[in-house]
């Protein structure tokens, strides 16, 4: 029997998905409190961005930190193996720009790939 346990596999598995690229890219530019992610990925339901990070904390790739206030305040940032994604994401990032212009694709300017923020 084969096993499909590969590393391309795992990669999917683990960073695949509608919104765990961007809540990543996100969290690659800076700590984020929960309620933000809502104005920075707006769509994403409360259920799937709670998913998703627990799915991303699970996997070693966020982190969470509970700050003791009232109101509780939590703030999700990268891990560093989190961290080690980031030129991932921004080799993604070109590779779709790319794509977009290659297909006549309209984007959305709100992300910036590294790069093209080093040009600016």
């Amino acid at each position: 029997m084969v096993s499909h346990n590969t590393g391309i596999n795992i990669f999917v598995n683990t960073v695949g998905g509608k919104w765990k690229g961007l809540i990543l890219y996100f969290l690659s530019q800076q700590s984020i409190r929960t309620k933000d992610f809502y104005s920075l990925i707006p769509g994403i339901t409360q259920k799937v961005l709670t998913d998703q990070l627990k799915q991303l904390e699970r996997d070693g790739l966020v982190q969470r930190k509970l700050f003791p206030e009232v109101p509780p305040r939590v703030e999700y940032s990268l891990t560093d193996l989190g961290q080690s994604f980031v030129p991932i994401l921004n080799i993604m990032c070109e590779w779709g720009n790319t794509y977009a212009l290659a297909r006549d694709i309209e984007k959305d300017g709100q992300i910036r790939c590294s790069h093209e923020e080093k040009k600016a």
